[in-house]
């Protein structure tokens, strides 16, 4: 197979381990990051001599776009770019509790004759999720369990004191739809559950700050005309973004793997 030519829209933690992962890839290769106007020349300058060229808007003639940075990309980039047929796969599915998104990128898709791809992130199970949605569901519970500082910069710090926490609290319990929207860089996973199975509005969600973990602890619970499905994951965070998941990227990766080669799972 060829050389799979794919454009980063965005480049801050989940871009940039990405992009260092694929460096020297013989089957994808990063050829534009897409970033706001402003920052151009300076992730050009950090680009170096890779010969990957920063950019302000998907450029003419790009055939895939993986989009990594966060939810307002998907107005300013992504719709605009499955228009014009170009497919794209989305990390920030948080976004999609806004109302009447996902309709829209199912359109814009449509018209530009191509696809959107949902990626799932760092959770596990959605394949599951999903097939068994084709049975029907009864039940999907979703559970996010963080250290405090998985959580500093948003709504938990008008719930608890983050800093001096002592002990396991839960700072949102609710539907998905309020979790992304309450908590749009950390709830991707809840979105996620909830696209795969019963949506936004039937899936509860509950998420947690806990002193006594240092991993991100996902938990799946799930039942129906399938039977009954239960998993947890513990992963690490990314190195320099304790808010996200390191599956995250590693779900990426996957994707382009995936897209790139002639045998896939």
């Amino acid at each position: 197979m060829s050389v799979l030519n794919v454009v980063l829209i965005g480049y801050g933690a989940i871009g940039q381990a990405i992009f260092r992962r694929l460096q020297g890839s013989a089957r994808v290769n990063v050829t534009h990051v897409v970033v706001r106007p402003q920052h151009v020349a300076e992730v050009q300058a950090a680009l170096g001599d890779t010969g990957v060229e920063a950019v302000a808007e998907v450029p003419a003639g790009t055939t895939l776009a993986l989009e990594c940075a966060g939810h307002e990309a998907l107005g300013a980039h992504v719709l605009g770019a499955l228009e014009k047929g170009v497919e794209c796969a989305v990390m920030s599915v948080g976004a999609l509790s806004e109302a009447g998104l996902p309709e829209k990128l199912t359109a814009a898709a449509e018209k530009g004759g191509t696809q959107v791809h949902l990626l799932a992130g760092a959770i596990g199970g959605i394949d599951a999720i999903a097939a068994a949605r084709q049975a029907g569901l009864s039940n999907v519970t979703y559970t996010g369990r963080k250290p405090p500082l998985g959580w500093k910069g948003s709504a938990a710090e008008k719930v608890v004191d983050l800093a001096s926490l002592k002990e396991a609290a839960t700072i949102f319990e609710g539907t998905a739809r309020e979790a992304a929207s309450l908590y749009p860089k950390n709830a991707n996973v809840a979105a996620t559950v909830s696209l795969a199975g019963l949506g936004f509005d039937a899936t509860r969600v509950r998420l947690i700050a806990d002193p006594a973990v240092t991993e991100n602890i996902h938990e799946i619970m799930a039942s129906g005309e399938f039977g009954e499905m239960q998993v947890t994951m513990r992963g690490k965070p990314l190195a320099d973004n304790p808010k996200t998941s390191a599956l995250t990227v590693l779900s990426a990766l996957r994707f382009l793997d995936n897209r790139a080669s002639p045998l896939t799972i």
